[in-house]
């Protein structure tokens, strides 16, 4: 008699199979060319208002060199008009792309700063005891808010970012296009 075999769904090829339903539909697309590209478009526009106060905040990180003065103050000019143009870019479609890569590039560097600017901070007072207590202004442009929520945002928005890099929908690409 015949010998009958069990086959076993891959976990992998599963959920491959899942995610390339799922960004045939567009809507995956869609939402992080909105949430990505208006969050980096405001945040830009934040910083590029009032650059004195970003350099500020750069400085408050202590993670770049200070001097040459003209490398850290040309991060300060250069990034807020970068993160304009790569949200500029996601709302519109064109560039997509590259938008999508530099904006995930940006927040692979922005997050792990965010995490030691939090970590620097614990301990400093009682109300800062572990990282999730800890409330500061991480320059980003949104404010004082919770280390924790600003972590959890910037992972969100680094897999809407991949998604807007390498998805192969044709829906709702926006560009020159359609």
């Amino acid at each position: 008699t015949g010998v009958q075999t069990c086959a076993l769904p891959i976990f992998g090829g599963s959920l491959m199979n899942a995610l390339k339903r799922l960004d045939s539909t567009g809507y995956p697309l869609l939402l992080a060319r909105i949430v990505v590209g208006f969050v980096f478009l405001s945040y830009g526009l934040e910083k590029a208002s009032d650059p004195l106060v970003f350099l500020k905040s750069i400085k408050n990180y202590d993670l770049l060199p200070l001097e040459p003065s003209w490398f850290i103050n040309s991060i300060a000019v250069i990034l807020p008009f970068t993160e304009i143009v790569c949200g500029l870019a996601l709302l519109s479609g064109i560039g997509l792309r590259a938008g999508g890569a530099i904006t995930s590039l940006m927040l692979m560097a922005f997050t792990p700063a965010v995490y030691l600017l939090g970590s620097s901070l614990v301990g400093t007072t009682a109300e800062f005891d572990s990282l999730c207590n800890v409330v500061a202004d991480c320059g980003c442009g949104s404010g004082a808010i919770p280390i924790c929520n600003k972590l959890l945002e910037n992972c969100a928005m680094l897999v809407l970012s991949l998604w807007a890099t390498f998805s192969h929908s044709q829906k709702y690409r926006g560009g020159l296009g359609g």
